[in-house]
Order: C-alpha cells, then sequence, then structure tokens
C-alpha cells in the first residue's frame, strides 16, 4: 500500500528514460487490471507540504482518456495538462516550464488517442464558435498528412487515425521550437520530450 508521495530526493534522482519506463509500466499494469493499491487518504495528506511530480502530460480533454488512472499514478505523481486535440500554445508551454524548469519533472509526454474527436472535427473543416480557432492548430496535421487513400475526413478512419499521429509528432516538434527553455533541458538531458497514441480499444500507449 503507498501511503506517501514522491519526494523531492526521489524526484531529483530520476532521469528521464526511468519516468518514460515508470509510466509505460503503469499503463501495462492499467491494461493488465493489476494496478498498484494506493491509500489516498494517506496520499491526499502528504501532499499538502509540497509536490515533486515526475512528469507533465499533454492530453485531449477526452473523458475515456483518465491519464492518472491510464498510466496508474497516484497524487502527486504527474501534471496533467488537457485541452481538445492536445495542441500546445502559450498557456500550456508555460505550464510545461513551469513544470520541469521550475518544479522539476523530468518528463514531457504529448498524448494523442483512437478516435479522437477534436482531430475528426478539423477533418471536417468544422465551423463552431471558438472550436474553429481550436481546430485551426490542428489543420498543419491534415496539410502534413500524405500518401493516404480515400476520403480525406472524418469517414476514413485510417485517414484520421494517422492526422492523430502527424498531430502529436507536430506538436512535440513545436515545443521544442517555441520555448528555448524545454529545448536547452532536452539538448543537456535533464528532461526528454516524447509523443504517444492511447488505443481506446487496447487502453494501450504506444509511442510514436
Amino acid at each position: 500500500m503507498i501511503s506517501k508521495i514522491i519526494n523531492k530526493k526521489e524526484q531529483e534522482n530520476l532521469t528521464p528514460e526511468a519516468v518514460l519506463q515508470d509510466l509505460l509500466e503503469g499503463n501495462k499494469r492499467f491494461v493488465d487490471n493489476a494496478q498498484l493499491k494506493r491509500d489516498l487518504s494517506a496520499q491526499k495528506k502528504d501532499a499538502t507540504s509540497g509536490q515533486y511530480p515526475k512528469a507533465i502530460v499533454l492530453s485531449c480533454v477526452d473523458s475515456r482518456v483518465p491519464l492518472e488512472t491510464v498510466t496508474d499514478q497516484g497524487i502527486g505523481d504527474i501534471f496533467v495538462a488537457r485541452v481538445a486535440g492536445n495542441i500546445e500554445n502559450e498557456d500550456i508551454l508555460g505550464s510545461m516550464e513551469y513544470a520541469c524548469k521550475v518544479a522539476g519533472s523530468k518528463l514531457i509526454v504529448v498524448l494523442g488517442h483512437e478516435k479522437c474527436g477534436a482531430v475528426s472535427a478539423a477533418c471536417d473543416d468544422v465551423k463552431l464558435g471558438n472550436i474553429t480557432t481550436l481546430l485551426e492548430k490542428i489543420k498543419p496535421a491534415i496539410h502534413a498528412t500524405q500518401d493516404i487513400e480515400g476520403e480525406r475526413n472524418s469517414s476514413n478512419a485510417d485517414f484520421v487515425e494517422r492526422v492523430v499521429e502527424k498531430n502529436v509528432q507536430l506538436t512535440v516538434e513545436r515545443i521544442r521550437e517555441k520555448s528555448t527553455i524545454l529545448k536547452d533541458m532536452e539538448d543537456t538531458g535533464e528532461i526528454k520530450i516524447v509523443g504517444g497514441v492511447y488505443s481506446l480499444n487496447s487502453g494501450t500507449i504506444n509511442l510514436i
């Protein structure tokens, strides 16, 4: 039974590679229905003295992808930033810079997911209030997805899945381009920035 949250010394001793492996192992436990036992009440109390998360995960708002659950993490283990289509913006980048440069996190994960509604809407060029502006940020992934058979809209499941992957890849690239802080930290080995896609069917996270 885990009753304590990660402390500063434990966080400092972690490597980006070890944190990534920890999240992937947690995902396997989730898939196998073998999650660790946690005393969340005790963890909640322990967390009042501070936080030293291992990673920050940028994911979609989709309710079917609860991050702490699918990576089998407890209170204080990870920062989570969520926005439809898992796209970056100034606020997200600032949150990542805080997580890594200030709070000591070792890993950034951009996590897309299978059958993403935001990606499907972007593929269909949906126009609706502020959603329109958000979907524009996904359009570069649509334009970069070539050599695909069939319709280039949400009726083509293969096309949507390819755009989901490309959107993750481009988001990772833009994080490096738009944040010199995070790029420098990655270049010096302080952090790692990776992308992945979550399968709604299997529950598995696959790195890309």
